[in-house]
């Protein structure tokens, strides 16, 4: 873990604002790669991540971006409210659970409004090696765009297409940017769930491959749950069997026999709590896993998952 001060604070669009983190002891933070987030840890025991979106070859700062989200469950209202300059945070070291493709011909970077922090960064990334890239950033108006003025003034800006929903005539024509898919062009995607749905039905219409296609999710799609049963999960290690009712997550029934799973996000996006399954079959309720790892039933996120046999053997 790493203490580290907010050194300063300031709004980049509506409901938007940035924070610049350094070293608390003053000294070089770790080094990271684009696409890369850290854990934040904030007042009342919460957990949240953040991605990094200044140059990757800073190591005096991080900065992120969060938005102050209508809907939260306390994380993004904690920065608003209580985070400011001069503030004392503890923070992981980066994690990079959606990095660029180096030998990607081509990539497309695809941010839908606060999306836009891992992209930029990766932005940043491509154009300091050389790499042909472009960006495209949707958003709902020019008022709710975070950092356009930066992107504006990049060395990289004629690679820069900012699409606004207020703006008919700046609409993203997902179809026409994805026609011509090819193995050695990677896609990069992140923001709301149906914005990224969008994109990557369409370059799946379009017959891109799984390779091909990264993004990274920052928040869960809901889930009707008035059907959740009840299950049971086995510790491999003790034979301990533990009943999961339907109101119950696996972590929370773990937890509350004194088994502690590492978890952050609690809503299956980080990998966090990613546990091996040795027998039975998951129902996957996460954003992390590819489709063929889900397949494969071979772990899952007990934070949120499931399971659609009467028990799971975990690898604990």
């Amino acid at each position: 873990m790493i203490d580290v001060v907010v050194v300063s604070r300031n709004d980049e669009a509506q409901d938007i604002c940035s924070y610049e983190l350094a070293n608390a002891d003053d000294s070089p933070l770790p080094a990271f790669s684009a696409g890369a987030h850290i854990d934040v840890h904030l007042p009342g025991g919460l957990i949240r991540q953040y991605s990094l979106c200044n140059h990757p070859e800073e190591r005096h700062r991080y900065l992120i971006g969060v938005l102050k989200d209508p809907t939260s469950r306390g994380g993004s209202l904690a920065m608003h409210e209580q985070i400011h300059p001069g503030t004392r945070l503890t923070i992981s070291e980066p994690r990079n659970l959606f990095p660029l493709a180096h030998e990607a011909r081509r990539s497309l970077l695809f941010a839908g409004g606060i999306g836009i922090t891992p992209i930029l960064c990766m932005a940043e990334r491509l154009a300091h090696s050389g790499a042909d890239f472009e960006l495209h950033y949707c958003a709902r108006s020019r008022e709710r765009a975070a950092f356009v003025q930066r992107l504006c003034s990049s060395s990289f800006a004629d690679r820069v297409f900012l699409h606004f929903d207020q703006e008919p005539e700046t609409a993203l024509d997902a179809a026409k940017v994805l026609a011509t898919p090819r193995n050695d062009v990677h896609l990069y995607v992140c923001g709301p769930g149906g914005f990224m749905q969008h994109v990557l039905d369409t370059a799946k219409a379009a017959g891109w491959q799984e390779p091909c296609l990264h993004r990274e999710y920052f928040a869960a799609v809901p889930v009707d749950t008035r059907a959740d049963g009840s299950f049971s999960v086995k510790v491999a290690s003790s034979g301990q069997v533990f009943a999961v009712p339907a109101d119950k997550s696996v972590v929370q029934v773990l937890e509350s026999h004194g088994i502690d799973i590492a978890m952050s996000c609690e809503q299956g996006i980080c990998g966090t709590c990613l546990t091996r399954v040795l027998e039975g079959v998951p129902e996957h309720r996460d954003l992390f896993l590819t489709e063929d790892e889900q397949a494969r039933n071979d772990q899952f996120t007990p934070c949120c998952s499931r399971s659609k046999t009467p028990l799971l053997v975990l690898d604990i």
